[in-house]
């Protein structure tokens, strides 16, 4: 039995449009497990035929487009239905090293179960300017929620556990829901920390990215904006885990 099948982890991809990166992602992942779950969300290139080459991983497919959001919960809800109690989430765009996969499950072993994030050195070169700014403020923004302190808060490649992220009420169905998850997840409880992972960023003419620098920034800002006033409670006890574990008070009272 390796490390995933030992922890019940599942690889999940949610990709849109990402054919010129996939099949190379996908290969790379497989060498470590077949244990992975593709969301096509809506693709309208080539990457269904993409996804036919490889006939051992389970695919989920559907259209029109909705968006990450609504991919990733698709994600947690069939893998927990699968059996899985964690799904590691990366990117299909290439960015992420899928060598990195047995760093997160290390952090696992170590920490227990925790949503786990793999922060990326986001000073590295070709790092865009525009990236590096929105990461520092939306950890800054993270902390005022959660009194957690990360260092790369938007940051896609995760482990999650599935109980009880799947079970968390969501408001968001973009890029945005990984702001939200983080918040809601620190809210109930669930113990939050990170590890180093490392990043590709390629030069400003190759990048290929869905992700829409004015609208999703600010979609996450007002995530984070209305996740300061509660509007929506997910849990009845207010309390936070520090990076090491420590359970604290957050400074919202209990209800």
């Amino acid at each position: 039995m390796n490390r995933f099948e030992q922890h019940g982890i599942v690889v999940l991809l949610p990709t849109y449009n990402n054919g010129g990166s996939l099949r190379a992602v996908l290969e790379s992942v497989c060498v470590l497990t077949n244990h992975v779950l593709v969301v096509n969300d809506g693709s309208t290139d080539h990457t269904a035929e993409i996804l036919l080459d490889f006939p051992d991983i389970r695919v989920i497919s559907y259209q029109p487009n909705k968006g990450k959001g609504i991919a990733l919960r698709t994600g947690f809800k069939a893998a927990r239905e699968l059996g899985y109690a964690y799904a590691i989430t990366l990117d299909s765009d290439g960015q992420h090293d899928a060598r990195d996969l047995e760093k997160l499950i290390d952090k696992l072993e170590v920490t227990g179960s925790a949503l786990i994030m793999g922060a990326r050195n986001m000073n590295q070169e070709n790092v865009p300017g525009k990236s590096n700014f929105g990461n520092r403020f939306s950890n800054f923004w993270y902390w005022v929620n959660t009194g957690i302190s990360l260092p790369d808060t938007q940051t896609g490649y995760r482990l999650y556990p599935l109980d009880p992220c799947a079970d968390l009420v969501y408001f968001t169905s973009r890029f945005e829901f990984e702001v939200e998850v983080l918040v809601r997840a620190a809210w109930a409880g669930v113990p939050v920390v990170s590890t180093p992972v490392s990043v590709y960023y390629p030069p400003a003419n190759e990048r290929i990215s869905h992700f829409r620098p004015v609208p999703d920034f600010f979609a996450d800002q007002c995530v984070e904006y209305i996740s300061c006033s509660d509007p929506f409670p997910v849990h009845s006890t207010a309390r936070f885990y520090s990076g090491t574990g420590a359970k604290g008070n957050l400074y919202r009272p209990e209800k």
